[in-house]
């Protein structure tokens, strides 16, 4: 008999869900807040109604299942497990429970419980906005020291998540996480150095099945923003047993039984500690895309099984390649154009170039994980195959912006040249500030370029948020807008492009000049 899976959002990462739910010949009824989702029109059937609308969501399931029946409620790469497991539970449906929902899904919740077993992740407190004035006391209780991370405890993507090293600087970020969050809290914790993995796992049968261990790269702080992930992880057996051994003791500390289970785990001096954990297979491409292109494993397809009571096809790889994930980001400003995005998808190795946005949108340098342009994906069975596709893909996409916008002036006059604070200049030029340019001699470089003695000694050193050297950089404005080549012969514009370079990268120098200046 048919099956029936309702599945919770209808974005462009939930129709990877859609699909393998129809190639299994299932029928799937797709809900969504947004009236306008994307992959609404892929499902069989379509209902507008917020993901928080718990009772709306189960008043759905029910009426589903006195019309025809209801196998599954399924979600992949949204914040809204618990709101699965509710329907799950309302319907008598397989699934995690709504109790390991919400310890999975509140990150105050999840830390009293991973304390509780004993699972090792960093001390905490919780902050609302009328305690926020009483952090100092309430960090001080925990033994909790500078730097700390401050993050809404019901939020996913990196919104509002950032690290503070300061006293000074906590009111601000705990109004930011606040703001993000859906109950108005937010949590603050230790800071854990040290790199950063991303676990994918299916719980079923009393066990925990392993199925992917990736490297996260991530950048630009104090937020932390994940450039990409690389697919499997290249540390070595002993770290990744290890980084295993603890997510599989999270898994069980939060109660989750049955369903897909996803953890960001760090490997600091202390050893694994947990990030957090989620009730749901990942976003950011990871399980829906990379996953399989390393492994050729349906891991959505068999999360779906699992969610209508079916035990998994099979788990075993049919392939061992590598898979990376880049992405590529902007200044602010809005998109005039977007090149090199057909040069990026013929690269050898590339499986998907996955443009963001597109002419008209505004953007910003990315604070979170949900303001990145782009993504590239490659998959290939060498590892340095893989990776290379994957940044140069990245390297091959610019976002070019409309001239004469405010935050794109204010962006580019932002300095000095080589500060630490956010956002980082796209080239670092060690000991150079920002008014050194403006006196430094021109000199004639490649192509006859007036460039000041600082940049032409750094052509080949320092690169920009995609790896650009600052003679890739020039080589590539000057591709896509041959008449800038006559202008950097000219000193005046030569003396004014400099600064907008170091400081916005080839977005800058594009920028100033379809703005004619000077």
């Amino acid at each position: 008999m048919k099956k029936r899976v309702l599945i919770l959002g209808a974005g462009p990462m939930q129709a990877v869900a859609i699909n393998a739910a129809h190639d299994r010949g299932w029928e799937v009824v797709a809900v969504d807040g947004n009236p306008n989702a994307p992959a609404r029109l892929l499902a069989d059937l379509f209902e507008p109604i917020d993901l928080k609308d718990r009772a709306g969501l189960a008043s759905l399931a029910a009426r589903l299942a006195a019309e025809g029946g209801l196998d599954g409620v399924f979600t992949a790469a949204t914040d809204f497990s618990a709101s699965v497991a509710h329907v799950a539970e309302a319907a008598g449906l397989p699934g995690h429970s709504l109790e390991a929902a919400l310890n999975a899904s509140d990150k105050l919740r999840m830390r009293a419980r991973f304390r509780e077993a004993g699972v090792p992740s960093p001390r905490f407190v919780g902050v609302d906005a009328e305690s926020a004035s009483r952090l100092a006391a309430l960090m001080e209780g925990e033994g909790i020291a500078f730097p700390i991370v401050v993050k809404p405890v019901d939020n996913m993507g990196a919104r509002g998540c950032r690290r503070v090293d300061r006293a000074t600087d906590a009111p601000a970020a705990l109004a930011d996480a606040i703001r993000y969050s859906r109950s108005g809290q937010a949590i603050v914790e230790e800071y854990m150095e040290g790199p950063e993995f991303s676990i994918e796992a299916l719980v079923f049968d009393g066990k925990v099945h392993l199925t992917g261990l990736a490297d996260r790269h991530i950048f630009f702080p104090p937020y932390f923003v994940e450039m990409g992930h690389t697919m499997p992880t290249e540390f070595p057996a002993e770290d990744r047993a290890a980084l295993v051994r603890v997510f599989e003791a999270g898994i069980r500390a939060l109660g989750l039984t049955h369903g897909a289970a996803k953890g960001d785990v760090k490997l600091t001096p202390r050893g694994p500690m947990i990030g957090e954990i989620a009730g749901r297979l990942s976003g950011g491409y990871m399980s829906g895309w990379t996953f399989p292109y390393a492994y050729g494993i349906d891991l959505t397809g068999s999360a779906l099984e699992l969610a209508v009571g079916l035990r998994p096809r099979s788990l075993a790889p049919t392939h061992e390649w590598v898979s990376a994930e880049r992405a590529w980001i902007s200044i602010p400003g809005i998109v005039s154009a977007v090149h090199g995005l057909e040069r990026a998808r013929a690269l050898p190795w590339m499986r998907d170039v996955f443009p963001r946005v597109r002419p008209g949108d505004e953007v910003r340098f990315p604070e979170n994980n949900v303001e990145k342009c782009g993504n590239c994906l490659s998959a290939a069975p060498v590892r340095s195959d893989a990776v290379r596709t994957a940044e140069e893909g990245a390297r091959t996409v610019v976002v070019r912006l409309a001239s004469h916008n405010p935050r794109t002036d204010a962006f580019l006059a932002e300095g000095p040249i080589g500060a630490t604070s956010f956002p980082p200049d796209a080239f670092e030029i060690p000991g150079l500030a920002r008014g050194e340019l403006g006196r430094a001699g021109l000199v004639a470089g490649p192509e006859g370029w007036l460039l000041p003695t600082p940049i032409l000694a750094a052509l080949d050193g320092p690169r920009d948020w995609q790896g650009r050297t600052i003679a890739e950089s020039l080589a590539q404005a000057v591709s896509l807008e041959p008449g800038l080549g006559s202008r950097l012969r000219d000193p005046a514009f030569a003396s004014a492009a400099a600064p907008a370079l170091i400081r916005g990268g080839i977005q800058g120098i594009l920028y100033l000049y379809d703005s004619g200046n000077p």
